[in-house]
């Protein structure tokens, strides 16, 4: 009998061994990963990260934040560049959602945070309510009070609860959980320039969609903005937890000295692992290579699946992608598994794909045929 809660539905498979884009169980079954770990090991499993890891352990892997830490600067300065930010570090998105409610309110003086019904932002009580979807929060009694939760995609919902005590607006630039619904970009820009005119801030949510997951390093970078706030993990590490949350600099003041800590957060193995994944997204064309494979998938997807009746619409940015469909999702991802490639569901009627953007052609046509005979 399990010693462990069971509040995960696991499946009856256990990998054990990585090489590249693919995973292998106990048995052998090699298996190509459309999910990355839920959007994780967005580089798969490549040997230079594994070096760096290896390497790191050999000398040492954590000292507490009471002690400079350079690696943390290095990783601060490869997600910043040119950008005028500062950055906290943090072990998961969670977390780093929790740190861009508290500077958010600690720096506008206010407590009313807006956000997106079916939006998600974790599952801590701050981040949790946050979090648009009421099925996360029951059975946990009464959340952290001052949030309010806009229409999607809908200006006039956010005017209608934004007040004087509005200290931001907290959103995904796709909402990931609920169904792959990327925000429209008329919607975005209209919304940016309206929180500056209210002196409202505005917190993006990357943790899904940053780290070249759309396309871009961060999905707002597309979107033509610059947030107040950002946070990001996931891809991050690659796999090693690790979450960061990036502020301008002129809200650093809300961040002084004992208002906000974190045990493990930036530690020295976290940030090896995120130097290294960082200089892979920016080494020479990668990020392009990323963008044609991932165009060249939902190209394919469309050509194979757009005129089979269970399959109701293709939409996403980049390698987050979401296929909503008439038929059961169990079956869907059981018939893909069975055939050898690892996907994900989202909301009630899609199944959500999180290719690692290493993919190449190769398994880009390899992923789509399995797909389409999944949905036979």
């Amino acid at each position: 009998m399990s010693k462990l809660f069971s509040n995960y539905k696991r499946a009856p498979i256990e990998f054990v061994r990585a090489e590249g884009n693919y995973l292998f169980d106990k048995e052998g079954k090699k298996y190509l990963d459309f999910s990355s770990g839920i959007g994780v090991t967005n580089l798969g499993f490549p040997p230079q990260l594994v070096a760096t890891l290896q390497e790191q352990v050999a000398q040492l892997w954590h000292t507490p934040n009471l002690y400079q830490n350079s690696l943390q600067e290095e990783v601060a300065e490869k997600l910043i560049g040119e950008l005028d930010y500062l950055a906290f570090f943090a072990n998961s998105g969670a977390e780093a959602n929790e740190a861009a409610i508290k500077i958010a309110r600690k720096a506008s003086g206010k407590q009313e945070i807006i956000s997106f019904q079916n939006s998600f932002h974790g599952r801590t009580f701050g981040s949790m309510s946050a979090t648009g979807q009421d099925k996360i929060k029951q059975g946990f009694g009464q959340g952290v009070p001052h949030f309010s939760y806009a229409i999607f995609n809908d200006l006039d919902s956010v005017k209608a609860l934004a007040t004087e005590q509005t200290a931001a607006v907290m959103l995904e630039l796709i909402q990931g959980e609920s169904g792959v619904v990327p925000a429209d970009k008329d919607f975005i820009t209209q919304l940016a320039d309206f929180c500056k005119e209210a002196g409202i801030l505005l917190i993006i949510d990357e943790v899904q969609t940053g780290m070249g997951r759309t396309g871009s390093l961060y999905a707002f970078q597309q979107y033509g903005i610059e947030p107040d706030i950002f946070t990001l993990a996931k891809g991050l590490g690659n796999g090693v937890p690790v979450g960061a949350m990036l502020a301008k600099a002129e809200l650093g003041k809300a961040f002084n000295y004992g208002s906000h800590g974190s045990t493990f957060g930036g530690n020295m193995l976290a940030m090896s692992a995120s130097s290294a994944v960082l200089d892979i997204l920016k080494s020479p064309g990668f990020l392009d290579t990323a963008r044609q494979n991932a165009q060249a998938l939902s190209s394919q997807l469309k050509a194979e699946l757009s005129d089979n009746p269970k399959v109701t619409d293709i939409r996403g940015l980049g390698y987050m992608i979401g296929i909503e469909t008439t038929e059961n999702l169990a079956d869907i991802v059981q018939k893909a598994r069975d055939k050898g490639l690892i996907v994900l569901t989202a909301g009630t009627n899609v199944i959500r794909l999180l290719p690692p953007l290493s993919l190449t052609s190769e398994e880009v046509a390899q992923g789509v045929a399995i797909l389409k005979a999944s949905f036979q």
